[in-house]
This record gives C-alpha cells, sequence and structure tokens, in this order.
C-alpha cells in the first residue's frame, strides 16, 4: 500500500483530492444512482435536469428535500476526517462532486465544490441566494420576486460555474500529488482532472473498491474504502 510514494511521502507539498459519491455514502448518504424508498419507481438521473424542474418543480423539490433530510442528518466519517487532518502535513485542495457539504463539516478548508451545494438555494431568474440549513415546507418554494427557487447545484446538461472550474483546473494543474476517492469518473468535465496533474508530472494515486473509467491512468491503485485507507495516508506524514 502506497508503495509508489513511501519513499517521497514529504516531499509533496501540493496534494489535491478528486471525491465523489463513494467517500459520503460510508457517511449514510444514498448514492445519486440508487433508487431508495418511495423514489425507486423515478428514474432519478431524469430528476436531475431542468426541463424536469420546469415540468414538475414540487415533484423536484419533494425528492431534493428527502435528499437534505438525509445530508443534514450525516456526520463526516473519518475518510473526510482524515483529508482535513492533513492540512497540518500540506497545502491540500479538495475538488468534490458531492453536493453534501461534509468536507466543510469536517474542517476542511479549500474545497471547491465543482456541482454546487445542497445547503444553498437560488431563484431561477434573479440573482438571490441564500444558504438554507432547515426543512422546506412549502413545494416549490418561491422567491420574494415571485420566481420558483431551486436547489443551488448543478444538473445534468448545465455548465459547472467557470470561475470553480477554472480554479479546479489550477490546482489540478499545479499539485504534486492526486488522490481520487469514491468516484466513478463517468461525469464530465470531472474526469478530466487527473490529466491535467499528470501534465504537471504529478503522481496519481486511485481509492475506491471498483475499477473506474481513470483506472488506467493510475500510478496506484488502492481497492478499498477511504474510511479504511486515508487514515493511514495521513499516518506515513506523521512519520
Amino acid at each position: 500500500m502506497f508503495e509508489s510514494i513511501s519513499d517521497q511521502i514529504k516531499n509533496y507539498k501540493k496534494i489535491v483530492f478528486v471525491t465523489g459519491a463513494g467517500i459520503s455514502q460510508e457517511s449514510g448518504i444514498h448514492t445519486f444512482r440508487g433508487n431508495e424508498g418511495l423514489w425507486r419507481n423515478y428514474d432519478l438521473m431524469k430528476l436531475a435536469t431542468i426541463d424536469a424542474f420546469y415540468e414538475n418543480p414540487k415533484l423536484v423539490w419533494e425528492w431534493y428535500n428527502d435528499r437534505r433530510s438525509n445530508i443534514f442528518q450525516a456526520q463526516p466519517n473519518q475518510g473526510h476526517n482524515a483529508i482535513s487532518e492533513l492540512e497540518k502535513y500540506a497545502q491540500v485542495v479538495v475538488l468534490t462532486q458531492n453536493i453534501d457539504g461534509l468536507h466543510k463539516k469536517a474542517g476542511s478548508s479549500n474545497v471547491l465544490e465543482l456541482h454546487g451545494s445542497i445547503v444553498k438555494i437560488k431563484c431561477s431568474v434573479c440573482d438571490y441566494n441564500e444558504d438554507i440549513l432547515t426543512e422546506i415546507s412549502d413545494f416549490p418554494p418561491l422567491c420574494k420576486c415571485g420566481n420558483i427557487l431551486r436547489p443551488d447545484v448543478v444538473w445534468f446538461g448545465e455548465p459547472l460555474p467557470q470561475d470553480v472550474w477554472q480554479n479546479a483546473i489550477d490546482f489540478a494543474s499545479e499539485c504534486d500529488l492526486m488522490v481520487i476517492v469514491g468516484t466513478s469518473f463517468v461525469v464530465s468535465p470531472a474526469n478530466t482532472l487527473p490529466l491535467y496533474a499528470k501534465q504537471n508530472n504529478a503522481t496519481l494515486i486511485e481509492i475506491n473498491p471498483e475499477t473506474t473509467e481513470m483506472s488506467g491512468e493510475m500510478d496506484e491503485i488502492i481497492r478499498n474504502t477511504s474510511v479504511e485507507i486515508l487514515p493511514k495516508l495521513v499516518s506515513l506524514f506523521k512519520k
């Protein structure tokens, strides 16, 4: 384990983590593609689109409210906490596809939420946006301007916020070590981030129980969960 980096661990000064649903699943958050409970009869991939929202905003909001309830109850796990702890030893940036906010809750100070945050809501028309940490009771909720509020997340077919994405590219292009955790890398453009790191001759490590689209590009692959492995990575920096 970590054979490719054990001899040079102290030389890594800029570390980027790219994280996906796998790391949060261990905190009890349902994966996006899982059909849980009363939503099992819906194609959730189709619910997460702007077309679905305008066709039936009440249904989309009910689904997101279920997700919000699940996420608000979740706590960071040992994987999240290990990434936060690693800031004691190196410059650490987290590029996450997750919308649950658990990296920030764990104490990570430099987190780029590529796909937005379920904590945030915004108006579908005006510039209003706000963090809402409570349950939403009226579906769909309305803005003061009278238009429908929506979750401040990136839906299928929508572009990533350009400032966030450009910063993600910059961090990936400058890192010494990139650790990819719990993501299948089937979603673009996040799946291009390892290529930017590779151009900088960074070491790439994948931590995932399953083979992914980018496994062939990795310098080291660890087929295990983040809860098991990330604390061991931190222990290398402590030696």
